[in-house]
């Protein structure tokens, strides 16, 4: 044996037949059976996600449809007041064409008036009286729009009409975020489709409109034509909306449980 076979064959603690030992006595069954316990458990874990409790039960489950119901039947009666306000602010206009069209009272106060004195003055005029009574229709036209427009400041549909907008706004924004997010809850996923691009279309025109408000407030007849049409096709928008999330509350129903 040569100088560097003695050098390599150097062990005086028999290490080397140890290791070659124990690599022989080695048992791999412990370890595969691990291994394959752990790629069992792994699929169920990651299918059943996180536990969201109540957040994806029946009750948040239904509270999204409940509560966008309501805020269809609100959006319409703040649409409601926001006419009854145009109506309001453009009745002046309205009143003053109409007196216009009133024939000359001659001095009297109105036109009741001025029939009367037309047919008991010194020199009764029959002609100026048939005139003025054929404009009776006219002026009670113009009382009746006085009255009414009274009645509706008297009500102060301007404010009502401001505050539940900016409330349905509030509302309507807030669930059409739960919706999805509930969904998410309870599926792990979202489901693209009519109801949700019409949810996400719905808020934009809530968007729309709150952002005309400015430029309404300063007498912008642009802005108030674009708040309309934003509101009306908003509310024509949610009417449809509703149709399509039936069969999804039906399915709701369906595979949820109480709470």
């Amino acid at each position: 044996m040569d100088k560097n076979e003695k050098i390599a064959s150097f062990d005086p603690l028999n290490l080397a037949e140890v290791h070659s030992q124990k690599s022989t006595n080695f048992d791999m069954k412990p370890v595969m059976a691990s291994l394959v316990a752990l790629a069992a458990l792994a699929p169920v874990a990651n299918a059943a996600g996180p536990d969201w409790g109540i957040f994806e039960g029946r009750t948040l489950s239904l509270l999204h449809p409940a509560m966008m119901g309501g805020t269809f039947l609100f959006s319409c009666s703040t649409a409601l007041l926001g006419f009854q306000y145009r109506r309001q602010r453009t009745m002046g206009d309205d009143i003053s064409v109409l007196k216009k069209s009133l024939p000359n009272l001659g001095g009297a106060s109105n036109l009741n008036a001025a029939i009367a004195q037309a047919e008991t003055g010194e020199t009764p005029d029959t002609a100026l009286a048939f005139t003025l009574k054929a404009a009776l229709p006219i002026q009670a036209e113009i009382d009746a729009m006085l009255a009414e427009r009274k009645d509706l400041s008297k009500k102060g549909v301007k404010d009502s009409h401001f505050s539940q907008g900016a409330l349905l706004a509030f509302i309507g924004t807030t669930f059409a975020i739960e919706g999805p997010l509930n969904t998410y809850a309870r599926a792990g996923k979202l489901f693209p489709g009519p109801h949700l691009y019409a949810g996400a279309g719905l808020v934009v025109l809530w968007a729309a409109a709150a952002a005309c408000v400015p430029a309404m407030q300063k007498g912008n007849d642009t802005a108030r034509s674009i708040h309309i049409a934003a509101n009306v096709s908003g509310i024509g928008l949610f009417a449809w909306q509703l149709t399509t999330g039936w069969p999804i509350l039906q399915k709701v129903l369906q595979f949820t449980q109480w709470p």
